[in-house]
């Protein structure tokens, strides 16, 4: 790794993008946009780092073998890497890069770096038996202390389907390939691996090795022979070394494959993205520079754009949002409903206070949930057409969804029933459960729906507190944090495995309430090799019922999205599925140059 300042690494990544190196970007431009989350880590497969913020920032400056656009459809990146079957008995996947792709600091990208990413998501080298949750901070939900010397412990995507490649990948084609062999097929097999962070920064801050290919070489040989202390220090810094608050980031943390580079971070106020002079792809960014400000409060981020300090804005529609927005000149608006989804989870196990580890407790607090009451006075003025969700698994209006509203029992949640809760609480003879909510608390839509919740709840007995906090992303599955927790799930594929990401027992992608049951895990099995699509459909019907029976949670509303940018700009076209707004940010076009 070399030597060299942050401005240092600014300066010269300008001046190439000045000098021409990529002739698609136009000299001093600039678009301005709107985040409701800080930029707080550059590995997203983490728990800490799983928030919308650090996907869409790792999606614009990060490349991938292939992404969905706005239809969504998935379109394959070949001008980064290819893949192809080997086998389908075994499944069997080669993965290449494409011949010069390198990272922004000019290190190639390599097998080493998928050899990483599947170490890192695959969980096959973790300690067995191993629970992390007592390392965990209550306040951040960040790691707060050192796992044991001999733990090795990756905190990936573990329960995507990776997990199914339990032999060590076989390194190709002068370190170019990597070929996964899978224990049995797995349906979405195309949706399940990507390159992840640099292994030449994770080897080299971790082994403490300056240069780069030594590094690689090292991290290799530690994957390719279990080199248990050697894993230990790489999975510590994999899982822990690309998260930032308060002090500006290492710039080695901040390199990337895609058309953008990180070049600027001020934790909490903003993170500039730079056209990417060493991107090789055929995604050529036309605007030299994107501001990312974070503007966690919606209506300060409309009076932003107003004041022109932004020129796009996508913020949580409320009626005082879209009132503000179409008074704006010269604004374009898009709107429609999002893939995103608002929902309640109730917390299994490790609830601040036990509330719900009694499954009657959770059915008697979700029929005091005023779900209509919540759409029709916070959703509807919005969005005139918009409709409870009453599937965990479907989306509405896709095939299925209304067959799985009739018979899931979301039915026995669709109307507040007090004197139904009251009389389950008394036959379980529970008094005054405490129930304490996680949501972000600058969410002016979530503060609502918490103080309609908190209002009908108490009628039947429970006592709702306030465990909201800013920082509500990163707390999501931390132990002892909370009892419920009130957010939006914003899916970025169309998997139909992705039921396995919240509802699989062991998931660490999206179970964050430590959900349980082993006739969901076995139906969920059964989808990884499920090719007919009528099959599938009865499938999901059952998990649907099961979660539902479980008392889960609920579902309330799919997202009603609203994007507005002025007349600098062109080419903005959100997408349903995350990162929804920047995942073309290559298209974006300036219509004149920044004064």
């Amino acid at each position: 790794m070399r030597p060299r300042s942050f401005a240092t690494v600014v300066a010269l990544i300008v001046a190439l993008v000045l000098a021409g190196c990529s002739s698609t970007v136009v000299s001093g431009t600039t678009i301005r946009i709107a985040s409701s989350q800080s930029f707080s880590s550059a590995n997203p497969k983490t728990s800490y780092g799983n928030t919308a913020a650090n996907t869409t920032v790792a999606s614009a400056t990060n490349s991938q073998f292939n992404y969905y656009d706005k239809t969504p459809k998935l379109v394959r990146d070949t001008s980064f890497g290819s893949y192809r079957v080997v086998s389908r008995d075994p499944l069997t996947v080669k993965y290449t890069i494409a011949p010069g792709v390198t990272w922004s600091d000019g290190v190639p990208v390599d097998a080493a770096d998928m050899l990483l990413s599947w170490a890192a998501n695959s969980g096959a080298l973790n300690t067995k038996g191993f629970d992390d949750s007592a390392y965990i901070d209550r306040e951040t939900g960040e790691y707060s202390r050192p796992f044991p010397p001999s733990v090795v412990h990756f905190d990936g995507f573990s329960g995507n389907g990776l997990q199914l490649v339990t032999r060590t990948p076989v390194i190709g084609d002068g370190g170019r390939s990597l070929t996964l062999s899978y224990d049995k097929f797995f349906v979405d097999w195309e949706l399940v691996f990507g390159v992840g962070v640099p292994a030449h920064v994770v080897a080299g801050k971790a082994l403490g090795i300056r240069d780069d290919d030594a590094a690689k070489k090292a991290m290799v040989a530690a994957i390719q022979t279990d080199d248990a202390p050697e894993l230990a220090k790489i999975a510590r810094f994999w899982d822990t070394g690309f998260n930032f608050s308060a002090a500006k980031p290492d710039k080695y943390l901040l390199v990337g494959t895609g058309p953008y580079t990180v070049t600027d971070v001020v934790p909490g106020d903003h993170v500039t993205l730079t056209a990417n002079p060493r991107y090789t792809g055929e995604h050529h960014p036309k605007v030299e520079r994107v501001t990312i400000r974070d503007i966690a409060d919606p209506l300060a981020a409309v009076e932003a754009f107003r004041r022109g300090e932004l020129d796009v804005v996508s913020p949580q529609p409320t009626e005082d949002v879209v009132k503000q927005l179409v008074s704006v000149d010269n604004a374009t608006i898009l709107s429609g409903f999002d893939g995103a989804y608002e929902h309640l989870d109730l917390q299994f196990d490790h609830g601040k206070n036990g509330t719900f580890a009694n499954r009657a407790v959770r059915r008697a607090f979700l029929k005091t949930v005023p779900r209509q009451q919540i759409l029709d006075s916070l959703v509807v003025p919005v969005q005139e057409d918009a409709q409870l969700r009453s599937s965990h698994v479907f989306l509405p209006g896709s095939t299925g969804y209304q067959s799985a509203v009739k018979s899931n029992g979301s039915r026995e949640y669709a109307r507040v029933d007090i004197a139904g809760a009251r009389a389950i609480l008394a036959a379980a003879g529970v008094a005054s459960p405490e129930v304490c909510v996680l949501f972000d608390p600058s969410n002016p839509r979530r503060v609502a729906e918490f103080g309609l919740i908190q209002k009908s709840a108490a009628l039947a007995g429970f006592t709702v507190t306030d465990c909201s906090s800013t920082d509500w992303r990163q707390l999501l599955g931390t132990p002892g944090a909370y009892d419920a927790s009130l957010y939006a799930l914003r899916p970025s594929s169309l998997a139909v495995s992705a039921v396995a990401a919240s509802f699989r027992s062991d998931s660490t992608i999206d179970n964050s309430n430590f959900y349980a049951n082993k006739q969901v895990d076995g139906l969920i099995d059964s989808l990884d090799s499920t090719f007919d699509r009528t099959a599938q459909i009865a499938t999901l019907h059952k998990i649907d019922s099961l979660v539902w029976a479980d008392a889960y949670g609920v579902p309330l509303y799919q997202f009603p999205s609203l994007t507005a940018f002025n007349d600098r700009v062109t080419g903005i076209a959100p997408s349903p599925l995350a990162p929804n707004l920047l995942w073309n940010i290559w298209a974006w076009a300036p219509v004149k140059s920044a004064k």
